[in-house]
């Protein structure tokens, strides 16, 4: 059953993507709703901040845990034949 869920998911990426996009756009529109607050950080007075806080925190975290795992996780070809 997971096997098949993973397949239909992978044979529409595409959509799922733009399914991802709309939603974030959703999210961002929303805030233009929000009732705004005595802001406690200077980005609570953005519109949108937090949604693109989140979206460049997660891409940040990619790209620092992938770059790490190159340096440090990462063997050469032979290393167990030394």
């Amino acid at each position: 059953m997971m096997a098949r869920l993973f397949t239909y998911l992978r044979d529409h990426s595409q959509v799922l993507k733009w399914l991802f996009y709309v939603f974030l756009a959703l999210a961002i529109a929303f805030d233009f709703f929000a009732e705004r607050h005595q802001p406690h950080f200077w980005g609570d007075g953005i519109v949108g901040f937090w949604s693109m806080f989140g979206i460049l925190g997660c891409l940040g975290m990619i790209i620092l845990c992938k770059g790490l795992s190159h340096v440090w996780l990462m063997k050469d070809e032979d290393y167990y034949d030394k």
